[in-house]
Formats: structure tokens, sequence, C-alpha cells
């Protein structure tokens, strides 16, 4: 039965349970392994900047496999693209935890980011036939709370497992919660009509050329000039081929059509740059409060704790003031508190108290749950009702770029400037801050021009 008006109580509950745990599982997965990045690279004889892809492999097949996964799912229906990808997700993990070496942990993080990629891809359309219309909002508004808190709760989260055990039960963790949440959604998630179009493998492939190379060319740049330059050509000519096919579609793979939507198209970009500062500061604040201050991984996760709960804190109250404010200003201020807060982390010297360090991360935290909230809401608000399932998809693909730059900026950080690339990352991370803000601020400018134009 298609669940044109969401689904009935108590089935709506178990249905959200289920999204909501895969959702967190996959989000979590993005950052849960930074914490452990030092000790994975010791057991596993890595450098540094060679674990960093423990990272990017991760991140990298989300980015390059989202958007194909969303069309698949309006092909075959979201519930089964959500149920493969979870078990794949599952199994991956599995594989992650008894991995033995970096290639074949890489290997299995790929397959893993496979997995969430599809998790993620369908999840905002599985929301929207779970809960009636005029229950829609309260439903994105918990979705999005969901993915804004796992996004900064991993190293929480990991301070936590690694108290009680070694890295792979990072990983580990995720197949008891896999396997309960695939059995609920087996039995909760709802039924949803297919479009019956083919699938566009074409478009699938110069997707995924496009984001691989532009990425893989950014990380490799600095390595070796030649074949990163190449990679960055190589990406750019697969973006442009990709547009231009996109363009003649009704029902494009990529929404590049919402990007005429200039709110939507200045969200998007700010969105980019907001996730990569969050994942320049992720990625290297456990190096730095590792290497550099000589913290343990609980201590070192303690630490990165005030930037979740402020986050927690601030996500809800920033949506409600978006109801009465300028989404574009909230934004600005956002990205200022959180530009702020990563100077100050990168400033601070080595004989800080921990104060100093709780009092920074809690501002970042304060600074990007007050950008994230209203972004969301001017981006979604922003598409017709008709295109929030492409709407959606450029959201968490902006969010998963954004995080897959700033991991790739960091080994960046880490090749050109060796013990200072953590120091070097944060003040990067501050000032792609400061452009999330000033193109919020030009946001604020182009919905004032539509408002007044005749």
């Amino acid at each position: 039965m298609d669940a044109s008006d969401g689904l009935p109580t108590p089935r709506r509950y178990w249905a959200i349970v289920a999204i909501v745990l895969a959702i967190s599982m996959a989000v979590l997965d993005g950052a849960i392994a930074n914490v452990a990045l030092p000790a994975i690279a010791r057991d596993l004889n890595a450098s540094p900047a060679a674990s960093i892809w423990i990272v990017n492999a991760y991140q990298l097949a989300i980015v390059v496999s989202i958007l194909p996964f969303s069309s698949l799912g309006d092909i075959v229906g979201y519930r089964r693209v959500f149920q493969a990808g979870l078990l794949v997700f599952t199994l991956a993990s599995l594989a992650c935890a008894l991995s033995g070496s970096l290639v074949g942990l890489t290997l299995a993080r790929v397959l893993q980011g496979f997995g969430a990629a599809a998790v993620m891809s369908v999840n905002a359309a599985l929301v929207r036939f779970t809960y009636p219309n005029r229950l829609l909002g309260r439903a994105i508004g918990i979705n999005a709370l969901v993915v804004a808190v796992s996004s900064a709760i991993g190293p929480t989260i990991a301070s936590a497992i690694l108290s009680a055990a070694s890295w792979p039960w990072l990983f580990a963790i995720n197949v008891p919660m896999g396997t309960v949440s695939l059995l609920i959604a087996r039995q909760a998630l709802p039924h949803t009509r297919r479009s019956g179009l083919p699938f566009d493998f074409t478009s699938a492939l110069l997707n995924a050329l496009t984001f691989g190379l532009l990425i893989i060319g950014l990380e490799s740049l600095t390595a070796s000039a030649l074949p990163g330059a190449l990679a960055l050509a190589g990406g750019l000519t697969a973006g442009v081929v990709l547009v231009r096919r996109q363009l003649s579609r009704t029902s494009p793979l990529v929404p590049v059509d919402l990007l005429r939507i200039p709110v939507i198209a200045f969200s998007v970009v700010a969105s980019i740059c907001s996730f990569s500062a969050q994942m320049l500061a992720f990625v290297s604040l456990p190096f730095y409060f590792q290497n550099v201050l000589g913290r343990s991984q609980v201590e070192t996760g303690l630490l990165m704790t005030p930037w979740p709960v402020a986050v927690a804190v601030m996500a809800p109250i920033a949506g409600r003031l978006a109801d009465r404010f300028s989404a574009a200003i909230l934004c600005g201020v956002g990205s200022l508190l959180l530009s702020a807060g990563l100077t100050l982390l990168a400033l601070l010297p080595a004989h800080a108290s921990n104060s100093a360090f709780v009092f920074g991360m809690a501002l970042c935290g304060v600074g990007f749950g007050f950008f994230q909230s209203p972004n969301n809401r001017a981006m979604l608000s922003a598409a017709p009702k008709a295109r929030s399932g492409g709407a959606g998809g450029m959201q968490a693909t902006a969010r998963l770029l954004g995080q897959t730059c700033g991991a790739t900026l960091v080994a960046v950080c880490f090749r050109a400037f060796s013990s200072h690339g953590p120091t070097v990352a944060l003040g990067l991370g501050a000032c792609v801050s400061v452009a999330s803000a000033v193109v919020s601020t030009f946001r604020h400018h182009r919905q004032v021009d539509v408002q007044v134009a005749p």
C-alpha cells in the first residue's frame, strides 16, 4: 500500500526509529574514527598523512554515489535502497573491525561508504512518506537534529568506546545496531511508488568521475603536482559534461536546475564552506591534542565534547529564530562565531589550561549549531514541493562534499607543514568559515533584491 500521507501509529514511530538509527550510524562513522587515527596509524604502521585515507575513503565513496543512489530510489523504491544500503553498511563495518592492514581497512571503508550513501540518499524521502503532511516540518526538524548532533558527537562516542576497548570496536559496534535497524526497517518502513524511469548509468559515471577526480586531485596536488593537476582537470571536464547532460533532462540525476534558485545556490556554497571548516577541525584536533599536547585518547574525546553539546543546545534555538529573522543573517553570525572559535584554538599556546580549550570548542559548537538549522531550512523551503527530494539530495551532497574537502585539506596541511599541520588546518578552517559568512551576506542581499523586485 502506498503511504501517501504517512504511516499510522505505532508503525510510524518504529519506522522513524529505524531511520534515525541508520542515519546516525552513517553520519557518525564519518567522524568517529578521527580520535583513533593516531592509534590506528601506529598499529597498522602507517604515516599520519596516509592514515587520513581511513576518513577520506569513507567520505569519498559517499560523495560519488549519493546522488546516483537517490535516483535509484525513485526507480526501484526508497525502501529497497535503504535496506540494501543498511545491509552493506553493517557487513562492511564488520570487515573494518577485522582489518589488519591499512589497505584492507581503507577498502572496507569504501564499501561502508557505499552502504552509508544508499541510506542517506533516501533518508529524507522515507521521512516524508513516514509522517503525514501536517507533521512534515516536525519530522524534518528531528532528522536535521540527528544529522547535526551525529556529525559533531563522533569524537565523544569514540572516546567512550576507546576508554573500554581498542579501535576495532569503533566499527564493530555498528553490527548489532545495524542488525536491529534492519529488522525494524523490514517491518515498518513505508512502501512507495516507483517511477519506472530507466537508470542513467552515464550520468552516474560522470558524477563519480567529477567528484572523485576533483577530491583525489586536490589531495594529490602537494605530493605530486602533475598527477594532481591532471586529476583536477579531468574532474572539471567530467563536471562540465555532466552539467550539460543534466540540463537537457526533465528528471536530472544531479539537480542542477535547483541551483538556478539564488537562495539554494548560496545555501549550498555556505554549507560546503561550513562543513569543510568543521572537518578541518575534527580531523586535525586529535593529532594536535595527542601528538602536540600529549593528551590521551580519552582526554582528547573529552576536550572535544563541548562542541557537540553546544550544537545540540543551539540547533533547535537557531531553528526557532529562523522563523522570525533572516536565515542569511543568522547563518552569517554563526559562521563568524565558528571562525572565532577556530582562531582561538589555533592561537592557544601548548601550556594553556583545559578550560581555554573547552571554551574554544564550545564557541565552535555554538557557531556551527547557529548556522546549520537556518541554512537547511532556507535550502529546503526555497525549493518547489515537487523537487523536495532533489533539494534533500543537494543538501546531503553539500554537507558530504564539504566534509570530504575538509578532510582532504587536512592531509594537504600535514604534508606541506609537517608538525605544524594541525595548527595550519585550524587557521584554514577559520578562513573557510569566514568565507561562509561572506556567502551568507550575499545571500541576504539577493533575498532583499527578490523581495523588492517588480
